[in-house]
């Protein structure tokens, strides 16, 4: 048996793993045996020197074992789970795990939370007062069966491996290497107990996947891996070079979803839950088609079942389920800034990721795990591409419960809205399937 230095040599020099020492790399992380100097170089040789399609197979069932495997059998019908590789104003999940659970396909997720300038829906949904993301494994699956839907932190025996891997890689510069995405997503999906998935692989400024051709390759990958795994995953390739919907922050985006969930949201929101949504109701077993889907997912929204299924789940994580019908419950900014437009024109598009460095100036997010998040701060956007302003309209507002924090705010949200004097066409929300 190789020695782990061995086994960094073996990727160094551009050599091939079996499946045997990979699994032998990730027990020996995972257990302590390789400390995490060991592990940071194998995986810059790795980033480097790629893996194939078998080593990220391996690699990847290696990580959903290295800890509790999630079983989800006592839920009845097809589990499907939705993940995004994360955006700006990223809603999703908090309109789609109620409205697919209330057409009746159970959603169990792990969630994580926001760094940098993507969100995170735990932070989200603990801007609802008293919401709690963790839940003890039985009452998890109780509240799959009983409510349709249930969404927690990872807990920390599920994918250990992930967890302390992807911290390395987030101090080494090894974050964007596509063998090393896949593991991390299609791994948590396994050991989640997940039946199906459905990926939303954003590409754009706002996006870890800057261009369309990373992000094919990298859905080509996770469909792949996710086959060998035994599980269907079903990739939508998105847009974001501007964010979706108009909230981006955490209170602002539950009252968002809300919205949505209550057939008045965004049209761009709600098209893409609408899209996801039909193709997890067809791998659930609900619907034959999307079509047939869709007009389900539609009833139920303007039935008010989705919104009721909303107030249940959160009612039984232990949040106000009276913010559904009353969203001035939820956390607000003591301070509201708007910011105009300098001069008429064209908004010709956007630096996502500077409005989503806005909001996180603002206080909506965290440049470190350890910092703290104001729940009420965030951008809501006046604007999307191709509108029309004159000088002095609203370009969106900044949320903030400190002032101090406006001005860095204002400007960068100033620099991520640009303005042209050509009409433009919006872009497409949908690539790829």
């Amino acid at each position: 048996m190789k020695s782990l230095e061995e086994l960094i040599e073996v990727k160094r020099d551009g050599g091939t793993h079996t499946a045997d020492e990979l699994q032998r790399l990730v027990d020996a992380f995972v257990s302590g045996e390789m400390p995490d100097y060991q592990m940071a170089a194998w995986l810059m040789a790795a980033f480097i020197r790629g893996l194939d399609s078998e080593e990220t197979a391996a690699l990847t069932g290696a990580m959903a074992r290295s800890g509790r495997m999630v079983d989800l059998s006592a839920v009845p019908g097809i589990k499907v789970d939705k993940h995004s590789t994360g955006g700006v104003g990223d809603t999703t999940t908090l309109v789609l795990a109620p409205l697919v659970a209330s057409c009746g396909v159970p959603v169990a997720k792990m969630s994580g939370r926001g760094l940098g300038f993507t969100g995170g829906t735990l932070d989200k949904l603990e801007s609802i007062p008293g919401f709690t993301v963790t839940l003890e494994p039985d009452d998890f699956l109780r509240q799959v069966r009983d409510v349709g839907c249930a969404v927690i932190g990872q807990s920390p025996d599920v994918d250990p491996a992930d967890k302390k891997m992807y911290a390395l890689r987030d101090v080494t510069a090894t974050v964007p290497s596509i063998p090393l995405i896949v593991g991390s997503i299609i791994s948590k999906k396994v050991a989640g107990g997940a039946d199906a998935i459905v990926l939303d692989v954003k590409v754009g400024s706002g996006a870890f996947m800057k261009t369309e051709a990373e992000a094919r390759q990298l859905a080509a990958e996770l469909t792949r891996v996710g086959a060998l795994l035994g599980r269907e995953v079903v990739c939508i390739l998105t847009d974001m070079d501007q964010p979706l919907g108009r909230a981006v922050g955490n209170a602002l985006e539950v009252r968002e979803a809300i919205a949505t969930l209550k057939g008045e949201g965004p049209a761009d929101l709600t098209e893409l839950c609408l899209v996801f949504g039909s193709k997890m109701l067809v791998l659930g077993g609900i619907a034959a088609d999307e079509r047939v889907a869709r007009d389900l997912l539609l009833d139920s929204i303007a039935s008010g079942q989705a919104l009721g299924t909303f107030r249940a789940w959160i009612h039984a994580q232990g949040g106000d389920e009276r913010v559904a019908d009353d969203p001035s419950l939820l956390p607000a900014a003591a301070h509201e800034r708007v910011v105009t437009a300098a001069r008429a024109g064209w908004v010709s598009g956007f630096d996502a990721e500077g409005v989503g460095r806005a909001a996180m100036a603002a206080g909506a997010g965290r440049a470190r795990k350890e910092d703290a998040i104001d729940p009420a701060a965030g951008v809501l956007l006046a604007v999307k591409t191709g509108d029309r302003v004159e000088e002095g309209d609203p370009l969106g507002a900044i949320h903030s419960s400190d002032a101090a924090l406006l001005d860095e705010a204002e400007a960068r949200l100033r620099g991520a809205v640009f303005l042209g004097d050509e009409e433009v066409e919006p872009p497409p929300l949908f690539l790829e399937v």
